[in-house]
């Protein structure tokens, strides 16, 4: 006799319902080389068939700010709101940030124009697969060579190569991180502190050429985001800022430029209760043939001692299976979430099982990860509140 429903085991989340991105036409991947193809940079094609070319092209990336904070924010953020359809001059959609939706996996997909699985980064930390040691790829620790981690070129070393004008237009502390040097490098970096400074500077990168490639960006909305959540007083004042940042920037816009506001990811606010926080590092099963735990918590890498994959796999399906996407590495890449495919320097970063949420939770671990787990505001997944970046154009 069949058990009641109510008493029967959960299914699963089905592999195949999870949101892959649009890796190839409407992702992060897709935006430099598409604007770049269009000011004649040989190699490189346009994957967004609705931009026009245009001589000039400003890209301002806005760490933390998804479409969907925008459309619910029009009073925070008229400019940017005002943009999301036709008028003032400008068209806005959603494109996909891709997997995992994290800041280093997304500024290495902007930069060199190629999705997760080609350019490595695939995760907030993932193991090297040549010291078994967990890595921080946004911190970049334990230091490894990044040209050996990330060896292909961006498009700003090609766009330069062919003679566009290209400059990267940032906080000073960023000109010489590894993350700056194998996604964000070629051209010129500028450095300046604020983001009026970074405004106007982009804007006369923006005119120093006949054909010009620039990139600006600005941090502190996903900082707030993750200390005290999307729905904080300090996180709306840093939407009210950045929108006045990107309107001083496009009034500012030389002739025959287009100025593109995109992002690495958006953001959701995760309850502090037991039920929406599963902590790893006191879940004896979640824990049970795991060596390391890497990713984030929306996002995991989970690293399985070897001979234990199949059990880790089983048990993580079992327990989080109705509020996670489970997979195995193999579904995972045969599924697309890295990309069409993935490199063979870079399978064993991911992880033997990988889950990314599906409901509002996270997977923290409390010891491991003592900041990472106190964060109000979260991200990784393939929802459409992280996964949907803005692709908003301003054209002069």
């Amino acid at each position: 006799m069949a058990l009641p429903a109510a008493w029967q085991d959960p299914e699963p989340l089905p592999i195949d319902t999870a949101p892959v991105p649009e890796y190839g036409s409407g992702s992060l991947a897709d935006l430099l080389p598409t604007l770049a193809a269009g000011q004649g940079v040989p190699g490189l094609e346009a994957a967004i068939g609705e931009l026009t070319p245009a001589d000039r092209n400003c890209v301002f990336l806005i760490d933390g700010l998804g479409w969907e904070q925008i459309k619910a924010h029009p009073d925070e953020a008229p400019y940017l709101h005002s943009l999301l359809g036709t008028s003032r001059g400008g068209t806005g959609r959603p494109i996909t940030a891709g997997f995992p939706a994290t800041t280093a996996t997304s500024l290495a997909s902007v930069g060199t124009g190629l999705p997760p699985g080609a350019h490595g980064l695939t995760g907030y930390t993932t193991r090297n697969p040549e010291t078994g040691a967990l890595m921080n790829q946004l911190r970049w620790k334990p230091y490894t060579d990044p040209h050996a981690w990330q060896p292909h070129p961006t498009v700003f070393q090609l766009a330069d190569a062919a003679g566009v004008h290209t400059a990267q237009v940032s906080a000073p502390p960023f000109q010489h991180t590894p993350l700056t040097k194998i996604a964000l490098s070629g051209g010129t970096f500028h450095g300046r502190l604020t983001g009026e400074d970074r405004m106007d500077l982009a804007a006369h990168e923006l005119a120093a050429g006949d054909r010009s490639l620039v990139y600006t960006y600005y941090s502190e909305v996903d900082g707030n985001g993750h200390r005290y959540g999307v729905d904080s007083d300090a996180w709306r004042g840093q939407l009210m800022y950045v929108d006045r940042l990107v309107q001083r920037l496009a009034e500012q816009l030389p002739p025959r430029a287009a100025l593109y506001v995109t992002a690495d990811h958006g953001m959701i606010d995760i309850p502090f209760d037991e039920e929406s926080r599963i902590d790893f590092d006191e879940d004896w099963e979640l824990s049970a043939g795991v060596a390391l735990l890497g990713g984030e918590g929306r996002a995991r890498h989970v690293y399985a001692v070897p001979g234990a994959e199949a059990d880790v796999l089983t048990v993580w399906r079992e327990v989080l299976g109705e509020q996670f996407w489970v997979a195995s590495r193999e579904e995972a890449i045969a599924a697309g979430w890295f990309g069409p495919s993935v490199e063979e320097r870079v399978l064993g970063r991911i992880g033997d099982v990988v889950a990314a949420a599906h409901a509002d939770v996270v997977i923290t671990a409390s010891r491991n990860e003592p900041h990472e787990s106190l964060m109000a505001g979260m991200h990784g997944s393939m929802t459409p509140v992280e996964q949907h970046v803005p692709l908003i154009e301003v054209r002069s």
